[in-house]
């Protein structure tokens, strides 16, 4: 056994071997450390090209996980190149099937700005080309061809009606032909006078001109068709001289894209096959087609920057790279399906619901194509299809926005296909290990999407080595968050607090989540109390107020404690009672309280009975924490004749459920005590499992379970008896607070490590354990000479009992 001094109780700091009084000397800054397992599995990942090697980050969230992997990926995405610009056009062939122009980073939104200012200009340009003489002059001449054409087939009618005594004659009904006499036509006196057979003359030559009439009416559509046709071939021959000026500013400042000039080609020809809605937008006649008929046009021109069919000409750009360096690196916070894949946006026009590709917006994907996308994976997983949808991505190589209203008929419209877009990205998912442990057990698809486990450190060694680069680490903290500088003497004390969480003093924590924490507590203790740098003092009152906060409920334990509604006795001495010791973990607050553990023997067939496991207020561990136990006993005190004991264990006054071995050691001493009938000192609190050999074994919480008692015996009075029993293998876990290290400094308080039962149950009961002779007894007066003798007892009244039962002398 060793009595614990002062200078274990904690792994202090040698502020006196840093090269620097304040932070603000540090000139050396990171806000990563002791993350080379993390660091070497995401190098894989990023340099490895193939399908599949994505990257499952997983750590606790206090290791400010998202933090370190946007550092990472932003040192690596300076290397690679920017990806082009993503922009979708419309596809003249199919409206509904958008297509995909790539050109380089920087150069869509040049596009889409030249493109607008073209389609600005277009109008007025057009406008003007149709309004020159020339223009009119052609059409007119058209016009005149047209109606030239006409009144020569009605003159040469009219000529062969007059030689046949008729005369052709238009009427609101049409064209019809009557008789003329002396070169009038003849009223109804004189057709009565014409005789039978002229009668019958006339109207044989009537409906031979009527034929002839016939042709001529037929005919006259085919003209206007070939006069339009004409008509139209003007109209785009005057377009394409106007808009070719247009254009060239266009196709010169994109003449290395051939892409470009593709699309080019085909906003020229269809702006030359559809000049005319461009310029009569709302459909209320056609200036340029009026061939017949007068009137006066109006001079009023309809607004033509509200024609729909100007928007078809548009660049759409979806991803816009002209301020990325390097490779994109994209944390979609919010990774929905719609987030994730993109989307197409609809727009209510007069009642119905419209989209075109002016309305397709991107995705996450789409902005870290050629980069990196981080997400959170329990995000990802709890939004509806945003899983399924990511698998769907990485598994095809592609990008395809698909609208699930559509998939699933839940809207009844017409919607887009807009052309895939090939798919080049690297993935890294941010979760918890369960998380992912569960992922690899049920999604068989997920281990081939992400071959890459990066996995975070918890805590890192502490040596000299990491002490320096913690302090850089605590400078870029400091740094990030923009707090005021921390002297040596701070630094110190938070590197002594991050050893205090990381449970260990030689080990540091890893989860800077926390360490952050405690920077802006000390920072704003340091400002209330005027401080220019933050003190000592500050970082103590940060560490005090955070534990005071959060400590609502083990004020409330130790108050019951203290007013006796909790039996917990810290002095005298009582066989077959112990008090054990366990952390309660609500919320914030961790704190450490003493438990009383009982144990009572009377005769039995050797069994031990764990009332919490026969009231099902037990857990598996601490199970067979208690069954440990009875082979101890087995091992050491039954070689040569069975238990015959009945032994039961309880931890008074519990109410909830318990696990965890860590009391099997204090269970074991009360049994030990009961069975030797022994007296245990009170003012000891025992912690620490056990095997079978009596070895006391490590276990967690040792600091806070040390103080939860500590704290008990203060509020109580010191009186230099009270201590704690630990296991050895715990001294190296021991970072205490500064009160309690007095206290055992002053012996007013005793902290004992021991490495097996032996050992704790001589300071406990003062007894010696005593070993067995050349004779195999135990010397009399210790504790397994007591024990024995009880058993041998026990076992001599169960064999006198077995035989009056069974009626034998």
């Amino acid at each position: 056994m060793k009595k614990l001094t002062k200078e274990k109780l904690i792994l202090a700091c040698e502020t006196d071997a840093f090269d620097f009084e304040t932070t603000e000397d540090i000139t050396d800054t990171s806000t990563i450390i002791g993350q080379e397992r993390l660091s070497s599995s995401m190098e894989l990942g990023v340099d490895i090209p193939k399908d599949g090697y994505n990257i499952f980050a997983l750590g606790p969230n206090e290791t400010n996980r998202l933090s370190h992997i946007r550092q990472f990926m932003g040192q690596k995405a300076k290397d690679k190149p920017t990806p082009p610009d993503i922009c979708y056009i419309n596809n003249f062939d199919d409206r509904y099937k958008p297509g995909v122009l790539k050109v380089p980073a920087g150069r869509g939104m040049k596009l889409k700005e030249m493109m607008d200012q073209l389609i600005e200009d277009l109008v007025p340009t057009l406008r003007s080309s149709f309004e020159t003489e020339e223009y009119q002059n052609r059409k007119q001449s058209l016009k005149n061809r047209l109606q030239q054409d006409q009144d020569e087939s009605f003159e040469e009618l009219q000529k062969k009606a007059k030689e046949k005594g008729l005369a052709l004659v238009r009427t609101p009904a049409g064209f019809t032909f009557t008789p003329m006499k002396d070169g009038d036509l003849m009223d109804n006196e004189d057709l009565k006078e014409l005789s039978d057979e002229e009668k019958e003359r006339l109207e044989e030559e009537t409906k031979k001109l009527q034929q002839e009439l016939q042709k001529i009416i037929q005919k006259m559509p085919s003209n206007k068709r070939e006069i339009r046709d004409e008509q139209k071939k003007l109209d785009k021959e005057i377009a394409t001289n106007a808009i070719k000026e247009l254009f060239k500013k266009v196709r010169d400042e994109f003449s290395d894209l051939e892409e470009v000039q593709d699309f080019l080609d085909s906003v020229e020809m269809d702006i030359v096959d559809n000049v005319q809605k461009i310029m009569n937008p709302q459909g209320q006649g056609n200036p340029m087609l009026q061939l017949a008929g007068g009137g006066q046009q109006s001079q009023q021109q309809p607004d033509a920057s509200q024609n729909p069919i100007l928007d078809r000409y548009k660049v759409n750009v979806l991803v816009d790279h002209s301020d990325t360096e390097g490779a994109p690196v994209i944390h979609e916070d919010n990774p929905n399906y719609k987030n994730l894949v993109g989307k197409v946006e609809y727009q209510s026009r007069m009642g119905a619901l419209t989209t075109n590709f002016n309305l397709i917006k991107p995705g996450a994907f789409h902005k870290a194509n050629g980069g990196y996308l981080i997400l959170h994976a329990r995000n990802v997983i709890m939004e509806p299809f945003a899983w399924e949808g990511l698998k769907r991505a990485l598994k095809s190589g592609e990008l395809k926005i698909e609208s699930l209203g559509e998939s699933y008929s839940l809207i009844s419209t017409v919607s887009l296909e807009p052309e895939p877009i090939d798919l080049d990205v690297k993935v890294v998912l941010i979760g918890e290990r369960l998380l992912y442990y569960m992922l690899c057990e049920l999604d068989p698809e997920f281990k081939s999407l992400f071959k890459v486990e990066a996995d975070f450190e918890d805590e890192i060694d502490r040596d000299s080595n990491n002490h320096d680069q913690y302090v850089q680490l605590l400078a870029g903290l400091i740094k990030k968050n923009e707090l005021t500088h921390f002297d040596k003497y701070a630094v110190g004390r938070v590197i002594e607090q991050s050893a205090r969480l990381a449970g260990d003093s030689e080990k540091l924590s890893a989860k800077t989540g926390e360490i952050v924490e405690l920077l802006i507590e000390s920072n704003h203790w340091a400002k209330k109390n005027g401080n220019d740098v933050v003190k000592l003092d500050d970082v103590e009152k940060a560490i005090e107020h955070k534990i005071y906060r959060s400590g609502r409920l083990k004020d409330k334990v130790h108050e019951a404690i203290n007013r006796d509604y909790i039996f917990i006795d810290t002095e005298g001495e009582h066989p077959g009672q112990v008090n054990g010791l366990s952390v309660s973990m609500i919320g914030n607050s961790t704190f450490g309280r003493p438990t009383r553990i009982t144990a009572r023997v009377q005769l039995g067939k050797g069994d031990i009975v764990d009332i919490e496991r026969e009231v099902e207020m037990s857990g598996p561990i601490h199970s067979k924490g208690v069954l440990i136990l009875k082979g101890f006993l087995g091992e050491r005190y039954a070689k040569n004749r069975p238990l015959s004991l009945s032994a039961s264990i309880v931890f008074e006054q519990s109410y909830s459920n318990i696990d965890g071995d860590s009391a099997s050691s204090a269970e074991l001493y009360a049994l030990l005590s009961s069975i030797g009938d022994i007296p245990i000192k009170q003012s000891f609190s025992v912690t620490g499992s056990v095997n079978q050999h009596g070895k006391v074994q490590p276990i967690g919480g040792v600091n806070e379970k040390i103080e939860g008692y500590f704290d008990i015996c203060k509020e109580r009075g010191l009186t230099g008896e009270q201590g704690v029993l630990i296991p050895q293998a715990n001294e190296k876990n021991l970072m205490l607070r500064k009160d309690v290290r007095e206290a055992v400094d002053n012996e007013e308080f005793h902290i004992y490590s021991v490495e097996s039962v032996d050992e704790g149950m001589e300071i406990l009961t003062g007894l010696e354990m005593g070993d067995l002779d050349e004779d195999g007894n135990y010397p009399e007066g210790t504790i397994n000479y007591k024990v024995m003798d009880r058993l041998n007892q026990l076992a001599d009244k169960r064999r006198e009992f077995m035989i009056s039962e069974n009626g034998e002398d």
